[in-house]
């Protein structure tokens, strides 16, 4: 089978097993390929095969309340009317996160300390992968409820494909590194955190860091890492299930892009990273792919449309108005040769599983009408 061939055999194939069959699906791929519109698109799609199923996004974008008809969403699963067996929610991180410490603080108390400690607000709202590593724990939960079906994950645009599985490790190497293992040590207690340290470095360390920080900064982060002793393995363990269940056959990788060399490039990056780490990929979907020319037309080659454009300009207005539509024929073709160009290009050597082409529409996606319309392309009705 050439490359050309498994093209044309993945092109043919559609997704409609992937909605009917796998529990978790998650969406991928970089920023205004309409990621949103084809998680909310899937989760349509195995809601209407009689599947329970939510959608949860973690993109700040509105975008997923509108198409499905909702005027807001947040961290509470919410029913999308018109739609039977249909909820979606949108991550609330900081609100997860009070849950996540809740869950695992020994008792109220010290979760209560935790949580109304500065650096813990400061790392719940802002840190680096947080938001990544929250959106697994509402997944898990999800999961762990056994009241959905499917479950659909609609991911912030990233350059990482899999930010949504290394965050929790980072997370978790950043609370139980060696270097913030110091201020477990119990000398460097608040009040007397710059002048006792596990060693003379660390010691120094302290002492210049609480000059340039100030005592009170190095006290909450001693405080917050000696409240939080004893928790670190609950969520290391927590991140590796959250890891096994997306690496299972009954979950599924979903790539999204454009037909413009950026998207289909980072599109690549995705499928390989996706392929190196052994995560089920189901597919790519290629979205605002430019249609093929109508019926009557699709026969007429660029350069003889053009030439008949030629003859006719400077005619009547008849004429004119025909080379025009010729002239956009012509362009038509041309964009439609490149993309094709670009996606054989960008799928070389690689087997996306499913590869969906959704036209492009005459307008943005805005209600469940126009996301069924995408529902079906997907699915291949």
């Amino acid at each position: 089978m050439t490359p050309r061939d498994g093209l044309a055999g993945a092109r043919q194939r559609r997704l409609a097993d992937v909605v009917e069959q796998r529990h978790v699906i998650v969406c991928t791929g970089s920023g205004g390929v309409g990621k949103t519109t084809s998680a909310a698109a899937i989760a349509l799609g195995a809601a209407r095969a009689g599947r329970r199923t939510i959608v949860l996004t973690i993109d700040p974008a509105k975008r997923l309340a509108q198409s499905l008809g909702l005027t807001s969403l947040d961290n509470t699963p919410r029913a999308v009317k018109g739609v039977e067996n249909l909820d979606a929610m949108m991550l609330d991180m900081k609100g997860t996160f009070d849950e996540v410490i809740d869950r695992h603080a020994s008792d109220p108390r010290r979760a209560a300390r935790i949580k109304a400690n500065r650096f813990y607000q400061q790392l719940s709202s802002s840190l680096a992968g947080t938001q990544e590593y929250m959106a697994t724990e509402k997944l898990y939960d999800l999961h762990n409820t056994g009241r959905y079906d499917c479950i659909v994950i609609d991911t912030p645009p990233t350059r990482n494909a899999l930010d949504l599985l290394d965050a929790p490790k980072r997370l978790t190497d950043f609370l139980e590194g060696r270097f913030l293992r110091m201020f477990l040590a119990p000398g460097l207690a608040a009040g007397r955190i710059a002048t006792r340290a596990a060693g003379f470095g660390a010691g120094l360390f302290m002492k210049t860091a609480s000059r340039l920080t100030g005592q009170a900064v190095l006290s909450d982060l001693a405080e917050f890492f000696q409240s939080f002793e004893g928790m670190y393995d609950e969520f290391k363990q927590r991140a590796q299930q959250v890891y096994r269940l997306l690496q299972s056959p009954t979950s599924a990788f979903v790539v999204v892009a454009t037909p413009e060399v950026p998207a289909l490039r980072e599109a690549r990056y995705f499928l390989q990273r996706l392929a190196q780490d052994g995560m089920p990929t189901a597919g790519l979907v290629v979205n605002r792919v430019t249609p093929p020319p109508p019926d009557g037309l699709d026969g007429l080659p660029a350069k003889q449309a053009r030439q008949a454009a030629g003859a006719l300009l400077g005619g009547s207005a008849d004429e004119n108005a025909v080379a025009a539509l010729l002239d956009l024929h012509a362009d038509r073709l041309g964009v439609t040769k490149r993309e094709r160009k670009n996606i054989a290009a960008a799928l070389h050597g690689i087997d996306p599983r499913a590869l969906v082409e959704v036209p492009l529409m005459d307008s943005d996606v805005h209600d469940l009408d126009d996301l069924t319309a995408i529902c079906e392309v997907l699915l291949g009705a």
